[in-house]
């Protein structure tokens, strides 16, 4: 992902890291092994903003696979395919 954006931020919730992308600080966002309290009221924060949210796979198995991919439509579909290409998703 490094050769892929122009910087990385962490601040250490994922509620947090979503609704910053709801409200347009950050452009995208993305974690695994995540519990589904960690990112419930985000997921739907970023949602009512008009953002994309599905897991690694660009998938809506977010809750189960505790993988999350959130961004407006071309970032979070762009993070997606890297994700993949990468091998990591």
């Amino acid at each position: 992902m490094q050769d892929e954006v122009a910087g990385l931020r962490r601040f250490g919730s994922a509620a947090l890291d979503l609704a910053w992308v709801a409200a347009g600080r950050l452009d995208g966002y993305w974690e695994r092994d995540l519990k589904p309290w960690d990112v419930a009221a985000g997921l739907i924060i970023v949602r009512e903003a008009g953002g994309f949210v599905t897991d690694c796979d660009g998938d809506a198995d977010i809750f189960n696979k505790g993988h999350v991919v959130a961004g407006n439509e071309a970032i979070q579909k762009e993070l997606v395919a890297v994700l993949k290409r990468a091998g990591k998703a």
